[in-house]
């Protein structure tokens, strides 16, 4: 689907833009554990401002289909009257973005910007206000998105063959 220039281009792209709202704000920066890692990484090494890091940790995925959302680790910090930044790496349904939103949300931050390394072409029930790149609606593995925790270090982002049944794509 995407090489590892197209997303490092892409990635790149949509750093400056969150780097034009966030530079004087002190952000805190959550990653959304596990698939937000990669993307998260990628944009801490373009960001050159002062900022916080933590992470959130939700679980929804079995295999290729969705499961229930659960809590694995929910954030220590304290994020009122503060401009928070949640980094996830695809926005398909959203559920899991929109749980993570509503997590954050309760903590009554000043601003709550949501980014994704991937938007796909379907209806989602979040929003997002940064995307690196849209992608269709096939199941994606790479640059953190996984299919059953495999495929998350690959550099670029592929699509799983359908009728997938776990041998290497």
């Amino acid at each position: 689907m995407f090489d590892a220039e197209t997303v490092d281009v892409a990635v790149d792209r949509v750093a400056v833009q969150m780097a034009l709202k966030l530079w004087d704000v002190r952000p805190v920066i959550v990653c959304l554990m596990n698939g937000g890692l990669p993307f998260t990484a990628d944009l801490l090494r373009r960001f050159h401002f002062d900022l916080e890091l933590d992470y959130l940790h939700l679980s929804r995925y079995r295999h290729t289909t969705g499961g229930e959302i659960r809590f694995v680790r929910r954030l220590e910090r304290p994020l009122k009257g503060r401009t928070v930044l949640l980094v996830d790496d695809v926005l398909d349904e959203g559920e899991t973005l929109a749980a993570a939103q509503r997590e954050l949300r309760a903590a009554q931050p000043d601003e709550l910007l949501s980014a994704v390394l991937v938007r796909k072409d379907t209806q989602a029930v979040a929003e997002v206000d940064y995307v690196a790149l849209e992608g269709p609606d096939e199941f994606l593995v790479g640059r953190g998105m996984d299919c059953d925790g495999a495929f998350r270090q690959l550099s670029g982002i592929y699509a799983l063959p359908s009728g997938w049944s776990g041998a290497a794509p």
